[in-house]
């Protein structure tokens, strides 16, 4: 028999706790070892109960959430998903280490307490797959020299860098955007994330690279040293304009379990600008972006993989390079220079 996901639940509010609890309990790959209503009671119970994976609200009484995460886990390197209402509190708890983050549902909506169950499982279950070192998940705190130095140079001019990305991928694009030069041609993004994260997390890249970084809008077009993150409830691609390129935002099904999805924006970059575009397909679960990325190789685009040793989760990654799609596999933090060579 497969071992259990053993999982904390830590969050003030009692009927949250149980909801989560009972919900949680019902599926046959996790079990709930416990439940905390503040910090310094989910600190004893994680030394007496040593789960896989905790769940952390981020108002919370005592110590707020983010505090938490910033004393606990350079001690205790555990993957946390952070359960919140959509505040901008999220970014700061991702970059103090937690692996991902669900967002609160409205306790109003039977609908949206559905989703937000069934969605917190699944994030569950691939957190349990992290791989998180002491001080958090696995991140990088300055530039290496090499990387430093890249900023002085002057790439040959591309049209379109394509990033995809899902769990631990919030910290990973702000390691590999960190350590490219602004004047860079136009990247556009997606990351697999709730609505209503999606411009939190471009809003804090924007204020913490070098670059003008802003939830993509249709119509917003792909100029060099903007990166454009696609929204959390929408598809985004790339469409030819004039001799340029613009992006076009839209609602739809889920492909392979997600909107946006990746395998749609690198679908798009290989129908109208593989030829001039670099893609990078970086941590995460499942297998989305793997076909769009080989479609984007196929067609003459230049192909990136982030190796299974840096990933939180070597899902994406892993599919895309087994089915031939990555050219070059490489570390999170040499993927920027790997970029700069193939530009």
């Amino acid at each position: 028999m497969t071992r259990k996901i053993r999982v904390l639940v830590v969050d003030d509010s009692l009927v949250f706790r149980e909801v989560m609890s009972r919900a949680l309990a019902a599926d046959e790959t996790i079990e709930i070892v416990g439940t905390a209503g503040d910090p310094f009671d989910a600190r004893d119970k994680l030394v007496a109960l040593q789960p896989d994976v905790m769940t952390c609200d981020v108002e919370m009484p005592k110590m707020n959430g983010i505090e938490f995460l910033r004393r606990l886990l350079p001690q205790v390197p555990l993957p946390v998903v952070v359960v919140s209402g959509a505040n901008a509190a999220v970014g700061e708890a991702m970059m103090v280490g937690a692996v991902d983050f669900v967002r609160k549902p409205d306790p109003n909506s039977p609908k949206s307490v559905e989703s937000f169950l069934r969605t917190l499982a699944v994030t569950i279950k691939a957190a349990a797959q992290a791989k998180v070192a002491p001080g958090g998940a696995g991140r990088q705190t300055s530039p290496l020299p090499h990387e430093t130095a890249l900023a002085a140079g002057n790439p040959t001019e591309r049209k379109v860098i394509a990033i995809g990305a899902s769990t631990g991928g919030t910290e990973a694009i702000f390691s590999v955007l960190k350590n490219l030069p602004a004047r860079i041609p136009g990247i556009v993004i997606v990351q697999h994330i709730p609505a209503g994260f999606s411009r939190m997390f471009a809003d804090r890249l924007n204020q913490t690279t070098g670059f003008e970084v802003k939830e993509a809008q249709s119509g917003d077009e792909i100029v060099s040293g903007r990166v454009l993150v696609a929204p959390g409830d929408r598809h985004m691609r790339v469409k030819k304009s004039g001799s340029g390129y613009r992006v076009e935002c839209f609602e739809g099904e889920k492909v392979n379990g997600h909107c946006p999805s990746v395998d749609v924006l690198f679908d798009s970059v290989a129908k109208v600008c593989a030829p001039e575009s670099v893609g990078v397909i970086l941590t995460g679960m499942g297998y989305d972006g793997a076909k769009g990325l080989l479609a984007m190789r196929r067609k003459g685009a230049r192909t990136v993989g982030q190796n299974e040793q840096t990933s939180v989760v070597y899902g994406m990654p892993r599919v895309a390079f087994e089915l031939g799609a990555v050219e070059k596999q490489s570390s999170l933090e040499h993927i920027p220079q790997a970029i700069m060579k193939m530009l």
